[in-house]
This record gives C-alpha cells, sequence and structure tokens, in this order.
C-alpha cells in the first residue's frame, strides 16, 4: 500500500449522544482509514487540529450484515479512533458548535 498522508488519515468525526458527552473529558472519535495505525491517527490530529494528543485507541467495526430478498452481503467495515487530548491542550474547534 502507498504511505498515508496525514490528510487522508482522518475520515471524519463520529457525531453521536456517547462521544459528545467524552468531549467534557477531552476525548473525540474519529472514523480513520482501515489501514492506519496510532502513531498515524496521532500526527494527524496534531498537525490538523493543532493540539497536542495524550492517548489513541483505535477499534475495528466490522460490517453489518444486509439481505436484500434471497441474496445477504455486509456492509463496509470501519475503523474509529478515540483521540484523548492533553490536559494543557486546546479544544478541536471541529466540535464546537455542536
Amino acid at each position: 500500500m502507498a504511505t498515508l498522508n496525514y490528510y487522508d488519515v482522518i475520515l471524519k468525526p463520529v457525531v453521536t449522544e456517547k462521544s459528545m458527552n467524552g468531549m467534557a473529558d477531552k476525548k473525540y472519535t474519529f472514523l480513520v482509514h482501515p489501514e492506519a495505525n496510532k502513531t498515524q491517527i496521532k500526527e494527524a490530529v496534531e498537525k490538523m487540529f493543532d493540539t497536542k494528543v495524550a492517548k489513541v485507541n483505535t477499534m475495528n467495526i466490522q460490517g453489518k450484515k444486509k439481505r436484500r430478498g434471497m441474496v445477504v452481503g455486509t456492509t463496509a467495515k470501519q475503523k474509529k479512533a478515540i483521540v484523548t487530548l492533553a490536559a494543557d491542550s486546546k479544544d478541536i474547534e471541529v466540535f464546537a458548535g455542536l
């Protein structure tokens, strides 16, 4: 695989009730590229949002089974990252108006 640039790593933020509650503890949730590792995710968040990252937790989400008549298929798999910012870093601006 070709190397990932930092702007290719983070796909979009996850906006759910649980992720919004985590923002009080400086935890932000993003959908990331399936082949990105924790180091790449940390560097991407630090470069894109000009913050200091303390910890990155990742999880792989398998695709759900869906049926359409007799045909059974699966939706696309995803990778989610929960990024914890350092205590002295500023908040991420993407989530400021939510």
